[in-house]
């Protein structure tokens, strides 16, 4: 992959970063102001901070595309494996129930 073309996935991964960290914070800030008022606000909080979690999620998913389009199969394959980890330790997590050890 040539450095250009590198240099602008880079960029966009940048951008995608920025303003999905801005975009949870805003929908975070005004669910906490909504629960001020109402509880109902909580559960837009509670979204925002699942859009910040997903940032990595999305981040990896771009970059597996970007690779892709760009065809360097290895580092794409190794995205791949990155993703599969993740939504394999997801799915761990939703077969287990979500307990947490210790808790009753």
């Amino acid at each position: 992959m040539s450095s250009e073309a590198m240099a602008r996935i880079e960029r966009r991964i940048a951008a995608l970063l920025r303003y999905g960290t801005w975009l949870a914070s805003l929908v975070i800030v005004a669910g906490l102001v909504i629960a001020s008022r109402d509880p109902v606000g909580m559960r837009l909080a509670q979204l925002g901070i699942g859009l910040l979690i997903l940032l990595p999620v999305s981040r990896v998913i771009f970059v597996l595309f970007a690779l892709l389009r760009e065809r360097d199969y290895r580092l794409a394959l190794a995205a791949a494996l990155v993703l599969l980890i993740i939504v394999a330790s997801i799915a761990v997590g939703v077969h287990a129930g979500g307990e947490a050890p210790g808790r009753e």
